[in-house]
């Protein structure tokens, strides 16, 4: 083993996921969009296995994987943890040693497989012939095709209309692994329709894109609807990242790290990097760990902590989560996997429980950040991931002016490959720093001030 790079043996892939709602005070319940009461098992059940509902209601803290899903897993797990030694030089400051997981080598490119895999495994289990779901930046629908294709499923993805047109080649790389791919909001469902009469231009958003595919899985008895971020089997299912990371930290010499930083869209992949961390906080370990967010859709630092559904038109339940309104609409960013009104609840009860804290950052000094770091350590990050990077920066110059030695460590989720134009953008000057819409969100707030009230922070 190298000392920039640490890569685990096949052996050494968990055998469990984590699931942190166990070691948390009972968060509140998912309430039924029509009857307002708490969701059972059987409202759930036409768009999701019982095997996955299951999941998402345990309070064990352990979750055996299952052997068909490990195996799946071996074809790019355990990733590799690298030290960036070239950064910390590049950056100048002392006392920081900097770690970066690198989930770039996954046969989507990003850390999105390791929930579509046994997302699509468990689908397949329960007799589902196709999966319906949305992506973003087109991440989480490469990921979740390529998945259907090991099982023998038909994939059918609603991609968010900017990013459609931003991305063209993630669209072909979903096309590639056999799915059918519709610039949300599309003419495919009702809901897309509706949309494109108030504004055919739409630049979508992904809570429009869940509403699509959420009526075209409900509407399918064969069908089944799959979520890439903010549920919470979801984010149990990422925690192999930061496990993993646990082991090759100690084989790099290092009693654990000081500061965990993850991007956060919907939450997912700061999850899957921190959730194993926070359990060691919660046992009385000093570990900072923050979210990023961008300034243009600042859920956790400008948003308010309420019940609020987690599709645009109402179709999905209401969850207690930090949120800008559900028909919020974000100005168009390169990072599109981080457009959403919404944070997980787990993520959301985390912070309110005063064990993580958030940051905000404009799109110009994330991409600043990522050129940065690229000509260091020659990986190009997605645009998504440029903002966990510049999140790294300021806690490393944090650390420098304590005085302190710090290990920083943080999940670059995704290569940029596909993000040329953004980068190109960037580079010719092109691209622009977005604000929060102040009105667009008072607005979208407004809309929900008469639902029910969620519980009082802790």
């Amino acid at each position: 083993m190298s000392r920039h790079k640490i890569v685990l043996d096949e052996d050494s892939l968990p055998t469990h996921w984590y699931n942190l709602g166990a070691d948390l005070p009972l968060p509140a319940p998912p309430l039924h969009p029509g009857t307002l009461q708490p969701v059972g098992p059987e409202d759930l059940a036409p768009l999701f296995p019982m095997s996955i509902i299951l999941q998402e209601v345990s309070g064990e803290a352990q979750h055996e994987i299952p052997e068909e899903v490990r195996q799946a897993y071996r074809i790019w797990r355990p990733t590799p943890l690298m030290r960036a030694e070239r950064f910390e030089q590049a950056l100048g400051l002392k006392g920081v040693r900097i770690y970066y997981k690198y989930e770039g080598g996954s046969p989507s490119g990003s850390h999105k497989p390791n929930t579509a895999v046994p997302q699509a495994f468990y689908c397949a289990q329960d007799g589902r012939r196709r999966i319906a779901t949305e992506t973003g930046a087109g991440q989480w629908g490469s990921a979740l095709a390529y998945a259907t294709q090991l099982y023998g499923l038909e994939c059918e993805v609603f991609m968010v209309g900017i990013s459609y047109r931003q991305k063209p080649y993630r669209r072909v790389m979903m096309e590639t692994f056999g799915a059918t791919v519709h610039s949300s909001p599309s003419s495919a469902t009702n809901t897309g329709r509706a949309a494109l009469e108030v504004d055919p231009e739409s630049l979508g958003s992904l809570g429009l894109a869940i509403s699509e595919a959420v009526e075209r899985a409900a509407t399918d008895p064969e069908a089944a609807y799959s979520l890439g971020s903010v549920l919470n089997h979801v984010l149990m299912h990422q925690t192999v990242i930061g496990l993993e990371a646990k082991e090759q930290l100690a084989a790099f010499g290092e009693k654990g790290p000081d500061v965990v930083i993850g991007c956060a869209g919907g939450g997912s992949n700061f999850a899957g990097i921190s959730f194993p961390f926070l359990r060691d906080k919660i046992a009385g370990a000093e570990i900072e760990i923050i979210a990023v967010e961008p300034a243009s859709c600042p859920t956790l630092t400008r948003g308010v902590y309420a019940y609020d559904y987690g599709d645009a038109v109402g179709m999905a339940p209401l969850v207690a989560m930090h949120t800008l309104g559900h028909d919020f609409m974000p100005p168009g960013i390169h990072a599109g996997g981080l457009r959403y009104h919404g944070m997980a609840p787990l993520v959301s009860h985390a912070q309110n429980q005063g064990l993580i804290r958030a940051e905000a950052y404009g799109q110009l000094d994330c991409f600043a950040a990522g050129i940065q770091f690229a000509k260091a350590e020659g990986i190009l990050p997605a645009p998504e991931p440029t903002h966990a990077i510049m999140g790294v920066i300021e806690a490393a110059r944090r650390a420098e002016a304590s005085g302190k030695e710090q290990v920083i460590l943080f999940n670059l989720c995704g290569h940029g490959h596909f993000d040329m134009q953004a980068y190109d953008d960037y580079l010719s000057g092109q691209l622009q720093d977005h604000a929060m819409p102040e009105g667009e969100r008072d607005r979208a707030l407004a809309a929900i001030a008469d639902f029910p009230a969620a519980p009082a922070v802790v």
